[in-house]
């Protein structure tokens, strides 16, 4: 009878122990994580909903999904269209490289000790008309440019239009400027040369070397040919740049619905 009642207190006393173990491992679980190991599915719950708040879904920085890929196409090929179109018969114009402070063409870096010179023996007006002629060189030249950009435009994917699309402020400019730079130049450099002896631009400039060498005994020379040609196509991509920027950034330059439609959907970037 002893030995049963001692069986009895002793195995009472284990499990009061192992309660109080158990006691004291939910409540270090509870401080330690804020977990409840008495109320599991009520703790679990809240963790779901804390973790569903605290992690907001994903969104496109673009809404793509009611545009069709043509659309995408049709609008960015219309936009690039709009930009080499205005930009070329701005630029064509009289005045429209010399009087556009944006695109005007300086005298070339390495000539302007030239300017300096001129100007400090009175020759100022012979220095002037050198950076005007070259302007007007570009004036005349710059509708070169419109077949190879219409060329480069039309053949411009879908991809491509997708990715222009999604990017910054003159991706589109950038596209045409990759797909076009040697083109135009190769095709830039013969009417850029014709046209600086249409407008007497190489014999101002030929005159203006030869005063400057004769008066500082220097032997200056440049290949204003090249230069003109760098700084026409320059100008093109500026003003090209300008357009595309504009239809991104000002809905009310988009005048047609796919413009609309197109640059719409990357206003919410």
């Amino acid at each position: 009878m002893r030995k049963s009642i001692l069986l009895a207190a002793g195995l009472l006393f284990s499990v009061s122990s192992q309660a109080q173990l158990l006691d004291i491992i939910k409540s270090t679980v509870k401080t330690k994580t804020g977990v409840d190991l008495d109320n599991p599915s009520k703790t679990n719950s809240s963790a779901t909903t804390t973790s569903t708040t605290t992690t907001p879904a994903k969104t496109s920085p673009v809404n793509l999904g009611n545009l069709t890929s043509t659309q995408i196409s049709s609008g960015l090929k219309e936009a690039l269209s709009l930009g080499v179109t205005d930009g070329v018969k701005k630029l064509a114009l009289t005045d429209g490289f010399f009087k556009n402070e944006a695109v005007k063409i300086l005298m070339p870096e390495k000539l302007r000790k030239i300017d300096t010179t001129l100007r400090s023996l009175g020759m100022g007006s012979l220095a002037d008309e050198g950076v005007k002629l070259l302007n007007r060189a570009a004036e005349d030249a710059v509708t070169e440019a419109a077949p190879i950009f219409t060329k480069a435009i039309t053949s411009m994917t879908i991809t491509d239009a997708k990715n222009i699309l999604l990017s910054n402020d003159n991706a589109a400019t950038n596209y045409l400027q990759t797909k076009t730079q040697s083109q135009l130049f190769t095709a830039f450099q013969p009417k850029v040369k014709a046209s600086l002896g249409k407008v007497g631009a190489d014999t101002v400039w030929k005159n203006l070397i030869t005063k400057y060498n004769t008066f500082t005994g220097q032997s200056v020379t440049t290949d204003l040919n090249e230069y003109v040609t760098t700084e026409t196509i320059n100008g093109v991509f500026k003003m090209v740049a300008d357009k595309e920027s504009g239809l991104r950034n000002t809905p009310a330059m988009r005048t047609t619905s796919i413009l609309q439609k197109v640059f719409g959907a990357q206003d919410a970037k």
